[in-house]
């Protein structure tokens, strides 16, 4: 496993380079204002009119159409939905590519399952901040980073690792630390995890313990406090401590319950449908799926935000949220 700190990665490989930020939501924004501060030359390319026109010059950034900024950039960072990501390269981005280009992800969707075919004349890399940008941003603020990984799809020029770390470095990813990888693996295991454990698979759990304490007539607040709201609580301990230390801070009738009983929870059929889950990651079934449903607009995940909104827990966590001050 490689790791590269501040010491090892030199920003002068960006020097004379122009990078253009597509897109300017919660990655864009931290990731284009952390580089800019590093002493890079960045601009932001969106769309004109388009709700963050004007956030990111209020920021203090230039701001193109994606296709000024493309044809402007040596290095083309795209940071918008992977849905669009496509359309979007293909409408605004590839016809002004110029030998030697880079073109830059945070994430290898697109890439790793052909969406996007770069050309055989640019590099191809890869800088993942591996939290939210709101996180990227602050840690950088306050002096600080957050992990990061780096990947290289396509070395055309004989430096694209050395520009993708350049990138990160000016992110503030290298403060914590930058890992390598490769496309495949990062964009196989982000999926997985979102799927499998920390989007789907948590928020399942936690509406099933939920609905288990309703539906045997304990009140839903209580409910609530005890599947959800202290779960943050755990999840801290486990980041900053791994399971021994949460072990350890937790009650000796916490520690011996969830040691005896969680393989009744998570069972072999749980690990069975993980295995699944992950094999129609690495064939491109699910991307094939998603490509689908997004080419129809999006109807099941529409139906399912509007069945999510409905949930009981939502609604009492809510309220409950409002009582901590958690939310307005």
């Amino acid at each position: 496993m490689n790791i590269h700190y501040e010491k090892d990665v030199d920003l002068d490989v960006l020097k004379d380079k122009t990078i253009a930020v597509i897109g300017y939501g919660s990655q864009g924004r931290a990731q284009a204002l952390n580089m800019s501060e590093s002493g890079l030359d960045v601009v932001v390319g969106l769309r004109k009119g388009g709700a963050s026109w004007e956030k990111a010059k209020t920021d203090g950034l230039t701001v193109l159409t994606i296709e000024e900024a493309a044809l402007k950039a040596d290095v083309i960072h795209i940071l918008i939905p992977d849905e669009i990501q496509e359309a979007v390269y293909e409408a605004a981005i590839a016809e002004g590519l110029e030998e030697g280009n880079t073109i830059s992800f945070s994430h290898g969707y697109n890439i790793h399952y052909n969406y996007i075919k770069a050309p055989k004349n640019v590099n191809v890399t890869m800088v993942a901040p591996k939290a939210p940008g709101a996180t990227v941003r602050r840690e950088y603020e306050e002096g600080f980073g957050v992990p990061g990984l780096v990947a290289v799809e396509q070395d055309y020029t004989g430096n694209a690792k050395e520009i993708a770390l350049a990138m990160a470095k000016g992110s503030g990813l290298t403060r914590a630390g930058v890992l390598e990888t490769t496309f495949k693996e990062e964009t196989e295991t982000d999926l997985f995890g979102e799927q499998a454990v920390l989007c789907g698979g948590a928020t399942e759990l936690i509406k099933a313990g939920f609905q288990t304490l309703v539906d045997a007539g304990y009140q839903p607040e209580i409910a609530y406090f005890e599947t959800c709201h202290e779960l943050k609580l755990i999840v801290d301990l486990i980041y900053k401590q791994g399971f021994g230390g949460m072990w350890h801070d937790v009650s000796n009738t916490a520690e011996y319950g969830g040691l005896t009983r969680r393989d009744r929870v998570i069972t072999d059929e749980s690990r069975a449908a993980m295995k699944e889950i992950l094999k129609e990651i690495q064939t491109g079934k699910f991307t094939r799926e998603f490509a689908l449903e997004n080419q129809a607009g999006a109807p099941m995940l529409k139906r399912m935000r509007a069945m999510e909104d409905d949930l009981q827990i939502e609604k009492v966590g809510t309220k409950l949220r409002k009582l901590c001050g958690l939310q307005k």
